[in-house]
């Protein structure tokens, strides 16, 4: 498979009469787009299309999904198959990316499980899309008693749209940068430098029902066994997110398309290790079926002769007992195993970080203590709704304060501690 991005980089943002980019800005028609978003039903007459760019006093919350936009040049398929396109299958041929922009969906979604970006200030350093010029889509219900479940789905559509229009109103403009990407069938892949180890990644998706859901191809991950896919596929937008969980760790749909370990892990191929597959497996909710899924996940990686995985986690508390199943399975086969997990060890840092472990879980990355306190001073202007600081996840009634502070914990933040390692944080040696 041989997958080309075609990089345009926005700068910055205006709305203007016409959706198109030039000179690094990228011009976004406000009326046009909510016309678009607007044909939902379901979705409430009193939308709004607002712009966030990085360094301005801007809060945005409480925001649920961040998707970068793109649009299929040339190839098979088209962006997010199998939920606004046919399903056929990505990770091929030529998509045209803006990089450094997003589309973010907001509003009073779930509530206590949507997060905030600040554009600026303290906040700012612990999400990455403080960085990224966003495209802000602030939506509501036509039926404020509306089922949650129809609910998330018009919103997740709605941005999934907004990124495909955003990106397919300069597919004319010439790409600043092209990056070509190749990976071998699995045949070839085997034979490949029999020199280095092989090693596949295992890539756990939140999955537990009740709003938690990511979908592969259009399909609910829950409702499939664990299987191989291209790591072409993942950077191709085969994965979405639909997930109303805590923010700090919630995989956005931006970070699957930019997935950093698989971004690394694609640069050692053939160096330091031969990348053979990525394994997708998911996250259950009753212990048969945590059972079921580690035991076929890892069963794969044994059938592939692998000689290590690296392993990453989406969310804590339940999951964390999948993870460690993955690991002493996958150990147990003779695997070699890596993990990228989160904490939540307390405000004081003193709590047990993990619900679950195992003797074998002897190398593990962690993305920080999502429970650790911050004070995010007031902006002068709020995308959303404020208020949302005193349910969400990781604050607390008080948490907004009269003049527009919020203290709140890092798992209230987008993308604090994103277990991908698609984060701001990082660690030094005292």
């Amino acid at each position: 498979m041989k997958l080309e991005l075609h990089r345009l980089n926005v700068k910055s943002l205006k709305f203007g009469d016409k959706t198109g980019f030039a000179d690094g800005v990228l011009t976004v028609n406000k009326s046009e787009l909510l016309a678009l978003i607007s044909e939902d039903e379901l979705l409430g007459k009193n939308l709004d299309v607002d712009l966030a760019i990085p360094g301005e006093s801007v809060r945005v919350m409480p925001v649920k999904d961040v998707i970068e936009p793109r649009f299929k040049l040339e190839g098979k398929g088209q962006v997010f198959p199998g939920m606004i396109s046919d399903v056929e299958t990505v990770g091929e041929g030529k998509t045209l990316v803006l990089s450094g922009c997003a589309v973010l969906t907001a509003g009073k979604l779930v509530r206590f499980q949507e997060g905030i970006i600040d554009m600026s200030g303290p906040g700012a350093d612990y999400t990455p899309y403080s960085k990224t010029c966003n495209v802000v889509l602030v939506l509501e219900p036509a039926d404020p008693n509306m089922d949650k479940h129809d609910y998330e789905k018009a919103c997740r559509t709605a941005g999934l749209k907004a990124a495909k229009y955003l990106a397919e109103a300069c597919k004319d403009v010439k790409p600043e940068k092209i990056e070509s990407y190749e990976f071998a069938k699995i045949r070839d892949a085997m034979n490949s430098y029999p020199e280095l180890p092989k090693v596949g990644y295992l890539y756990m998706l939140q999955t537990q029902g009740l709003l938690h859901d990511t979908y592969l191809y259009g399909v609910d991950v829950k409702k499939i066994l664990p299987t191989v896919i291209s790591p072409l596929e993942v950077m191709d937008g085969a994965i979405v997110s639909g997930n109303c969980v805590s923010a700090c760790d919630k995989n956005s749909t931006y970070s699957h398309q930019n997935n950093p370990v698989i971004a690394d892990m694609l640069k050692r191929h053939g160096k330091d290790f031969n990348f053979v597959a990525v394994i997708v497996t998911n996250e259950n909710v009753t212990l048969a079926d945590k059972r079921r899924s580690s035991s076929y996940a890892t069963k794969i990686a044994g059938m592939l002769g692998l000689d290590g995985l690296v392993i990453t986690e989406e969310g804590f508390g339940n999951p964390d007992a999948d993870l460690i199943m993955n690991c002493w399975k996958a150990e147990r086969l003779g695997i070699k195993t890596a993990l990228l997990t989160d904490e939540y060890a307390g405000q004081d840092g003193a709590s047990q970080s993990l619900a679950d472990s195992c003797p074998e879980g002897d190398a593990c990355v962690t993305a920080g203590n999502a429970n650790e306190v911050i004070i995010l001073p007031p902006m002068q202007k709020v995308i959303g709704y404020a208020e949302e600081a005193n349910v969400i996840a990781g604050g607390w009634n008080g948490s907004l304060a009269e003049d527009g502070t919020i203290t709140v914990e890092l798992q209230a933040i987008t993308g604090a501690t994103s277990e991908l390692g698609y984060t701001k944080l990082g660690a030094y040696t005292l």
